[in-house]
């Protein structure tokens, strides 16, 4: 089993929802389409997943080898920034960034603010039903976890997951990320208007049906 499990081709089982397109999963994976495909053909060829009208994993005995594999990998090299904004989809429970993440994704990474590459929080909103089973999913892959942001000097690394849990959770997708609705997200960042004044002139340019009443000149950007 494990020849055919490279990187590639395990996150691909890890992505794999029932009936799913080789270019629904390439977008989750923010992968190249082709690079996914040649995994698909190769796990299809292996009998580990089927294609018959959409992508099927055939025994959930692959789904936990492709687990252990992808949380070993990142035992012996932590995953980068942009790794870790994948790993949650290799989860079993429904979730959706929220808070800054949810404004990164919506102005579709044109506005980041908060965070530097040695203190990068994640901000994930989920179910109150499955926080247990997020916090020991995140332990896989030694990705701290808590309901606020840790100082930077009690963590061993620059990565830590803040997740956010609520009895309910509304999820839309912006280029293959899960976030919380857009208005939910205009909601947060009018809450913190000084932050994210900006972001929101951003949104109300990228988005036709907006209409935000947002004015914004570079000489009035809040210091952080």
């Amino acid at each position: 089993m494990y020849e055919v499990l490279d990187d590639t081709a395990a996150q691909t089982i890890l992505t794999i929802e029932s009936g799913d397109s080789i270019r629904r999963v390439a977008q989750h994976l923010h992968t190249p389409y082709e690079t996914v495909r040649q995994a698909v053909n190769r796990l299809e060829d292996a009998g580990y997943v089927s294609y018959d009208d959409g992508l099927t994993v055939v025994d959930e005995r692959v789904h936990d080898a492709a687990l252990e594999l992808v949380a070993a990998s990142a035992g012996v090299s932590p995953p980068s920034i942009e790794e870790t904004y994948v790993i949650p989809q290799f989860g079993d429970w429904p979730f959706a960034f929220t808070r800054i993440d949810a404004v990164y994704v919506w102005t579709q990474g044109g506005y980041q603010v908060g965070r530097e590459p040695d203190d990068y929080p994640l901000f994930l909103a989920v179910r109150e039903q499955d926080v247990d089973a997020w916090e020991t999913f995140f332990e896989w892959f030694d990705l701290p976890t808590g309901f606020e942001r840790q100082p930077r000097d009690e963590l061993d690394g620059p990565l830590q997951i803040v997740l956010e849990p609520g009895p309910s959770l509304g999820i839309e997708h912006v280029e293959g990320y899960p976030v919380i609705p857009r208005a939910e997200t205009i909601e947060y960042m009018r809450e913190n208007y000084a932050q994210f004044q900006s972001a929101l002139a951003m949104l109300d340019r990228m988005y036709e049906d907006l209409d935000l009443s947002v004015t914004y000149r570079e000489t009035e950007r809040a210091q952080p």
